[in-house]
């Protein structure tokens, strides 16, 4: 399903200020991420919003459906690279999964980092039981595993980090 087969009321764009309380609540109700990673969606949503994606080099979009927050989006230049950037985050509501909204997101997230001359998307990702539906959506969409890193985050918890090249 392309981003222009998604329901007509559906439709992606970049993320406004009044879009993070719901971003917030997507990202605590999807039960993988932990405290911790929610303040950091928190903390890159208000550089975003002090800054600006230009300087804070974050991007957020928003998949909403007549004004209701279905999912979102967050990547970024990957310092000291050329061409390369970075998935942040990617999160769809319970309500949403399974109806397109991640896998647009990831299409057009491609789209905006090509427009930004780039080549490359890494996409890192938790080795835990509890991701694995999350590195199957990037097997499926076209994302290679490049590596695992033993234990990163904890004993127990590797890293998996996947590409994407544009």
């Amino acid at each position: 399903m392309t981003e222009s087969q998604l329901p007509s009321n559906f439709q992606i764009d970049v993320t406004r200020f009044d879009e993070f309380e719901a971003i917030l609540a997507i990202a605590r109700n999807v039960k993988v991420f932990d405290p911790e990673e929610i303040d950091t969606v928190d903390e890159l949503l208000c550089e975003y919003r002090d800054k600006g994606a230009k300087v804070s080099g974050y991007h957020f979009l928003t998949c909403r459906n007549d004004g209701h927050v279905l999912g979102f989006a967050c990547y970024g230049s990957r310092a000291l690279t050329e061409g390369a950037f970075d998935l942040y985050w990617i999160a769809t509501d319970k309500v949403a999964q399974g109806q397109g909204v991640g896998a647009a997101l990831l299409r057009r997230v491609a789209q905006e980092i090509k427009a930004l001359d780039g080549r490359l998307i890494v996409a890192e990702t938790s080795g835990r039981t509890e991701y694995a539906p999350t590195r199957r959506f990037y097997e499926m969409h076209d994302y290679e595993r490049a590596a695992t890193i033993t234990d990163f985050y904890a004993p127990g918890d590797d890293l998996v980090i996947y590409v994407q090249r544009l």
